[in-house]
């Protein structure tokens, strides 16, 4: 059976925003892990019994990060699965989309992370090694920047 992980792609806009170009006011969230390669990667955790996915991606949210559903705004109509093996059984992660009300929100790390970067997309592409997280990074860009 799959192993089931659920969380959230968080971005917050630099205030004010740089350019008149949207694409350079937004800034992505990744927590690098306390633990193995130190990998990368938005907040994101298993899925507790009687727990539904959505449920699943604020509470390791709030965990990891620290964020309170309140300090976001889920933004409709983004949704990702990313599908890959780990010690060689299939992994689902799903994914929403969540902005930061307020962009001086303070991060409090658990101790699964041992720290935390705000990065612009080409940063956050260097920063997560794994191709399926850089495509979902860009997939993610695309879509805001065609909200705009």
């Amino acid at each position: 059976m799959a192993v089931r992980a659920c969380g959230l792609i968080i971005y917050r806009r630099l205030q004010p925003a740089p350019s008149s170009k949207v694409t350079d006011s937004i800034e992505y969230l990744l927590l690098q892990t306390s633990y193995g390669t130190h990998h990368w990667t938005p907040p994101k955790g298993h899925v507790d019994p009687g727990e539904d996915d959505l449920q699943t991606a604020f509470r390791e949210t709030q965990e990891e990060a620290g964020l309170q559903a309140s300090q976001l705004t889920l933004i409709e109509g983004y949704k990702k699965e990313l599908h890959y093996p780990v010690h060689g059984k299939p992994k689902t992660v799903v994914y929403w989309l969540a902005e930061m009300k307020d962009y001086n929100t303070e991060i409090k790390l658990s101790e699964e992370h041992q720290a935390f970067q705000w990065l612009k997309l080409e940063d956050a592409c260097k920063f997560a090694e794994y191709e399926d997280m850089q495509a979902m990074l860009k997939e993610v860009h695309q879509f805001l920047c065609s909200r705009e």
